[in-house]
């Protein structure tokens, strides 16, 4: 059940809904130390997943731009086309930051970034934080 629970509170911080998972996955090692590496494994999976629901999201999203609804306006798209393209693909290596990480990996969907370039950046990026906490709170335990 604590997987589950660490996975869909990973999932849904990488989505655009205001939500975090480290704490979590802190309390979870507190906890089970023995199991760091599953709970590491699976808040990185839900994670690179949520961002991977975004990819889409500004993958497919793009056609939807001609309807009144749409939240993003041409120069906000622009705009973020323009950042997206001045720093690279790299950036997504900082898609694990709050505020700024969840719409860098949307811009990379409306920006039409090769899928398994993405999945390798996000990937890289998500798996690092978590180990990081990980061995920080380890640490603390010790």
């Amino acid at each position: 059940m604590a997987y589950w629970l660490l996975f869909w509170s990973a999932l849904l911080a990488a989505t655009l809904v205001p939500a975090q998972s480290e704490a979590l996955l802190a309390g979870l090692i507190i906890n089970t130390p023995e199991a760091v590496m599953l709970l590491v494994i699976t808040a990185t999976l839900g994670n690179t997943l949520g961002s991977t629901l975004n990819w889409g999201l500004g993958y497919y999203a793009m056609h939807l731009q001609e309807h009144k609804w749409f939240p993003f306006k041409p120069p906000t798209i622009a705009k973020a086309q323009a950042f997206f393209q001045r720093y690279g693909a790299g950036i997504l290596l900082f898609s694990w930051l709050p505020i700024i990480g969840d719409p860098l990996t949307l811009v990379a969907g409306l920006m039409r970034m090769p899928f398994w370039q993405f999945i390798m950046l996000v990937l890289i990026a998500k798996s690092s934080r978590y180990i990081v906490l990980a061995w920080l709170v380890l640490k603390g335990l010790e």
